[in-house]
């Protein structure tokens, strides 16, 4: 083996001067490597190991929870481990997708960390050989009350809707909250849905002695050096300004190397071999793990890297994670017909090496042997760590009592309710996106979940990204469940029948044994409500160490999910259709506010014991109201969630075409309007379909009053009428973000 660069270190002083705990690589890791080559490695080797045993490329915390996720079914043709999974949708179809995270990336430079977060999600996408055809997102910041959070705002939302735009993409669907535990560490979660014909399948492997390996796309720059790494230690005051680990985003660059990828793909079968994204850890972890998926072992020349910088040295070309980037493997002799595709569309496509059948990871610069590691080392045999795990002193002994809502003045509290920035209207971000690009979208941002068809069919797919981590805060098991069930309500809500889903988890530090009792805890929940729901889970991302000085966020797994509709006559969506409609609350309300929008609103914090969840009760009503749609009994169809039933009923009101209004009897607790008890739907009923609807949904429905052609609510309860003005509700719902982010 060869040394470098005289600016590197050798061996001997890598051991004596441990660079590489500042790389988040421990001591025992260090020792662990030495014993593996049986040898001191050099600076770019050490680097190598370091990145990719990083918890962002390695997964060495979360694995033993990961294993214990439901992840198949027979609808799933791709589970985990993949660049995103796959599943059957009939007609030889498939439908595609992943969430990421690009939370650390995003606190320290928030539109290029959000705008890169979409790239590579949209990669991992079309790298399955499918046709990306939404993105959605799920973002999470402090309070709106503080110019720091306000810049964050603006620049991550710009950062997706530039990137998304620019590809023509659209994005269509998401959620956005707002909670103080996010303050000095936002979250930014994206998801992206494709489609494929199953015969265009693809995975990322590097078989066959002697195929090529073509590295396609963007030069490697020095941007992103450790960008994993990065992911995979807290924030302190001390690194908030690491942005050399953050990377730089051209979409337009992007779009040209999707089209390329996806010919390649879809006609030029005989020469493709695997295809991956160059992702977290850019080049190293895209061609070790295709070796070591494969079994294989791998060659590559670093004097052929395109590079855009000059002297770069192997650490720096192989640790890079400059954007739109791709690593093909290709069958020996048809190089050319690649070569020829990247050509067109002006890309640069340079075969750098090839497949070995020694399972060693080799590589050569100037001519010199400067890494020889087993390909396994680096990507299937990371360590696996089994931590410690401590019940955390706010579940020890939670106050079994109920938080009560004072509702004296009721359409005051409602008003105040709809300025909370998590309730109010998100409008002004989402029409920063385009929702249209691709004409395919039937239902845009703010229903219960966006519909796509799927052009020579009948078919749609809805799909959504969901997650309340006050409830997981306070229940780790039951706010799981709640998690996916929510996801999956979203969907029904839109009549379509969830398939799968995909997973962005957001915890604290996992070393730290409460953290990672949140983690396995809320993984279990998660499980749950997967099994219940037969919506296994397909892919996701882990994103850990989201602290600032030593303080988490809540625990946040963000569910994404997916759902079929068989036939486009089935698409609902929840504002109110016409007056005189009758309005149903399906599903049984009770005191659920622990953990509530009522509750953080009147009492400052969330606290106490989380309401009682029934995943049963959640199944039986999700199963009902999707064969009731499909029926043909409904006119509009709304899940109730965060702020409860009032808010529920308000939102179907304002996104009704003529201003429709509600007159509604209301028999119990008047504060239960903001109750958040799960397994609920508002719908809407044409007079002629009443008998039908209440055949077939029995003691599920109540009847609670019917839809009013003015702009209010009229609220009966003990032979008392209060009404609540919906053109200066909607007005304020509209307006808080704009006047916030002022």
């Amino acid at each position: 083996m060869t040394e470098l660069t005289k600016s590197e270190l050798t061996p001997e002083e890598i051991r004596d001067q441990k660079p590489y705990l500042a790389w988040s690589m421990t001591e025992e890791e260090y020792q662990r490597a030495c014993q593996i080559l049986k040898r001191l490695p050099n600076y770019t080797e050490t680097g190598l190991f370091a990145v990719m045993w990083s918890e962002h490329c390695s997964y060495k915390n979360s694995k033993p929870v990961l294993k214990q996720f439901h992840t198949t079914g027979k609808q799933v043709l791709q589970g985990p481990g993949e660049g995103a999974g796959i599943v059957n949708i009939g007609d030889g179809q498939a439908v595609v997708f992943k969430a990421e995270s690009h939370n650390h990336p995003s606190a320290v430079e928030p539109y290029e960390g959000a705008a890169t977060g979409v790239g590579g999600i949209i990669r991992d996408i079309f790298s399955m050989g499918a046709q990306p055809i939404a993105v959605l997102d799920s973002l999470r910041f402090g309070e709106l009350d503080n110019a720091k959070t306000k810049y964050l705002v603006s620049q991550v939302v710009k950062g997706i809707a530039d990137y998304g735009n620019c590809i023509g993409l659209p994005t269509v669907g998401g959620e956005t909250s707002f909670d103080t535990t996010y303050e000095g560490n936002p979250l930014v979660n994206a998801m992206c849905v494709g489609i494929l014909d199953q015969k265009d399948m693809q995975v990322g492997q590097a078989k066959g002695f002697d195929n090529s390996i073509i590295y396609v796309g963007a030069k490697t720059g020095r941007d992103g050096i450790h960008g994993a790494t990065f992911a995979s230690e807290e924030f302190s005051d001390d690194n908030e300004s690491d942005r050399s680990a953050v990377q730089v985003g051209d979409p337009f660059m992007e779009k040209l190397l999707m089209d390329a990828c996806i010919e390649v793909v879809r006609e030029h079968k005989t020469a493709l071999v695997g295809i991956q994204d160059m992702g977290a850890a850019g080049l190293v972890s895209s061609s070790a793990e295709m070796a070591s998926k494969a079994g294989t072992g791998m060659v590559l020349d670093l004097d052929k890297v395109p590079v855009r910088e000059s002297q770069m040295t192997p650490y720096e070309m192989m640790l890079s994670e400059s954007q739109e980037r791709m690593l093909l493997c290709v069958n020996k002799g048809y190089e050319q017909e690649i070569f020829d595709v990247f050509a067109r569309y002006n890309l640069d496509a340079v075969k750098i090496g090839h497949v070995t059948e020694s399972k060693q990871y080799r590589l050569y610069h100037h001519g010199q042997l400067v890494t020889d590691v087993p390909a396994d080392a680096l990507a299937s045999d990371a360590p696996v760590y089994h931590r410690p795990k401590q019940l955390p002193e706010r579940l020890k002994q939670p106050k079994a009592t109920q938080f009560q809502p004072d509702v004296t003045d009721l359409p005051a509290v409602f008003y105040q309710l709809l300025a909370q920035p998590t309730i109010a209207s998100k409008k002004s971000i989402y029409e920063t996106y385009d929702t249209q690009v691709r004409t395919n979208t039937v239902v845009k941002p703010g229903s219960d979940a966006a519909v796509l068809r799927i052009r020579g069919t009948k078919k749609a797919l809805a799909m959504t990204m969901d997650g309340n981590a006050r409830y997981i805060y306070l229940d780790p098991r039951q706010g799981g469940a709640i998690a996916v069930s929510e996801a999956a309500r979203n969907l029904v809500a839109a009549g379509a029948k969830p398939l799968a889903m995909t997973d962005c988890l957001n915890y604290g530090n996992p070393e730290k044994p409460e953290h990672f009792y949140d983690l396995e805890t809320s993984g279990l929940g998660l499980t749950d409500a997967c099994k219940a729901l037969d919506t296994p889970v397909i892919s996701g991302n882990v994103s850990l160490y989201n602290e600032t000085n030593g303080q988490a966020i809540y625990p946040t797994p963000v569910v994404g999910m997916v759902g079929l509709i068989k036939d486009t006559k089935d698409i609902q969506t929840l504002a109110f259709k016409n007056a005189d409609d009758l309005i149903y609350l399906v599903g049984t309300t009770a005191a659920s506010f622990n953990g509530s929008e009522i509750q953080k609103m009147q009492a400052g914090a969330i606290s106490g014991q989380l309401f009682d969840f029934d995943l049963e009760v959640e199944k039986a009503n999700q199963d009902l109201m999707l064969k009731t749609i499909q029926a043909g009994l409904t006119q509009s169809v709304h899940d109730i969630s965060k702020g409860g039933f009032l808010t529920a009923l308000a939102e179907s009101s304002f996104n009704s075409k003529a201003n429709l209004g509600a007159a509604i009897q209301w028999s119990q607790d008047l504060s239960w309007l903001f109750s958040e008890t799960q397994s609920r739907f508002i719908v809407t009923v044409a007079p002629k379909d009443q008998v039908a609807f209440e055949t077939a949904m029995g003691t599920k429905a109540q009847l609670l009053g019917q839809v009013l052609a003015q702009p209010e609510i009229q609220l009966t309860h003990e032979q008392a009428t209060t009404t609540i003005d919906l053109t200066k509700a909607k007005e304020i719902w509209e307006a808080t973000i704009p006047c916030l982010m002022k």
